[in-house]
């Protein structure tokens, strides 16, 4: 191979998205543990000191029945999908300044995606949806 052709290789290969962290939703919820102080999921979730996280995937912020959100949430104009969600879990208050979750954050790619696809699996009535 010619360095021209050399060139143009490594150049098609940056332009080349980076590989996306796998999802586990099993380690997911294991990571969950870390929220489960504040927050429920599944069948029978109520609100804690966060809301529900029943059907979040898709909801807009500051949403939930019964759970009293800081002004900073609710002007929020946020809908949380996997990529608004990913920038919440790793600061918080980064994404929305004064939010009243005192978490400070995920620190690793992996732990977000995981804990992305445990939440996603679970539709707003807190059932398991199927194929997730």
């Amino acid at each position: 191979m010619d360095r021209f052709s050399r060139a143009c290789l490594i150049a098609a290969l940056m332009l080349l998205p980076l590989p996306a962290v796998a999802q586990d939703s099993a380690a997911g919820e294991i990571v969950f543990k870390k929220c489960a102080a504040c927050h429920a999921i599944g069948e029978g979730a109520k609100n804690r000191v966060g809301p529900e996280l029943n059907g979040l995937i898709g909801r807009p912020a500051g949403t939930v029945n019964g759970f009293k959100y800081s002004p900073p949430m609710l002007s929020s104009g946020l809908v949380w999908d996997a990529a608004t969600l990913a920038n919440y879990l790793k600061s918080p208050k980064d994404l929305v300044p004064k939010t009243k979750m005192a978490f400070a954050g995920l620190k690793a790619d992996e732990d977000i995606a995981n804990i992305i696809a445990y939440i996603a699996q679970f539709d707003a009535s807190g059932a398991k949806v199927a194929g997730q």
